[in-house]
C-alpha cells in the first residue's frame, strides 16, 4: 500500500483521523448537498435520520477503515441501487463533487495529499460506481462488495467491472483531477 509522508501503513482513512475525520466530512457534504438548489434534488424524496451516520461507515470501509457498513448495514449493490435509475444527471454529478470539495474545507481536511485523494475517490465513486446503472436500478447485480480505495486509488480486485475504471482515469485527469500514483 502506499503511504503518506513515508508513514508505513497508513490510510486514507486513519489520515482523515479516523471515525471522527469521516463523520465529520459526511455531516459537511450532506449539509452542502442539502443547500445545493440542483443536488438538494436527490434528497427530495426524503432520507433516511441516519443518512449521514450511514454513509460515514460505508466511506470509512471504502477508505481503509472498519467494515462496520458491509458487516450490518448493506452492500455495495444496496447503495448502488439507491443512486440508480435517475437517469442521466452530470450537472448534479459535477455539483456534488464541488460540494464534496467545499466539504473537505469545512471538515478541515484539505491538506494534501489527503484532499487529492479523497476528490479523486469521491469522483469516481460519483461518475463511475454509483452512476453506471443511471438507467435502472434492477440492473444492479447482487452481492456487489464495497470498493477499495487508497493512496494509489482503487485497489485491485475491488472493482467487479475493470474496464469501467479506465474512462473514468481518463475523465479525471481530462477535468484537472489526478489520480495519485504514489
Amino acid at each position: 500500500m502506499a503511504t503518506v509522508d513515508g508513514a508505513s501503513g497508513t490510510t486514507v482513512y486513519e489520515a482523515m483521523g479516523g471515525g471522527a475525520g469521516v463523520r465529520r466530512l459526511a455531516h459537511a457534504w450532506h449539509e452542502r448537498v442539502l443547500a445545493d438548489a440542483v443536488v438538494a434534488h436527490a434528497f427530495s424524496h426524503g432520507y433516511r435520520d441516519d443518512h449521514t451516520e450511514r454513509l460515514a461507515a460505508y466511506w470509512a470501509e471504502a477508505l481503509g477503515g472498519p467494515d462496520d457498513y458491509s458487516r450490518g448495514l448493506g452492500d455495495e449493490s444496496s447503495v448502488v441501487r439507491a443512486h440508480s435509475g435517475n437517469g442521466e444527471h452530470p450537472e448534479m454529478n459535477e455539483r456534488a463533487v464541488a460540494c464534496f470539495d467545499l466539504a473537505l474545507v469545512d471538515a478541515g481536511l484539505d491538506g494534501e495529499p489527503l484532499r487529492t485523494a479523497l476528490h479523486d475517490y469521491f469522483t469516481w465513486a460519483t461518475t463511475t460506481s454509483m452512476y453506471r446503472f443511471h438507467v435502472s436500478a434492477d440492473d444492479v447485480p447482487a452481492g456487489l462488495a464495497v470498493p477499495h480505495w487508497s493512496w494509489d486509488g482503487l485497489q485491485p480486485g475491488a472493482w467487479t467491472e475493470p474496464a469501467v475504471t479506465r474512462p473514468c482515469a481518463r475523465r479525471l485527469r481530462a477535468s484537472g483531477g489526478a489520480r495519485r500514483t504514489s
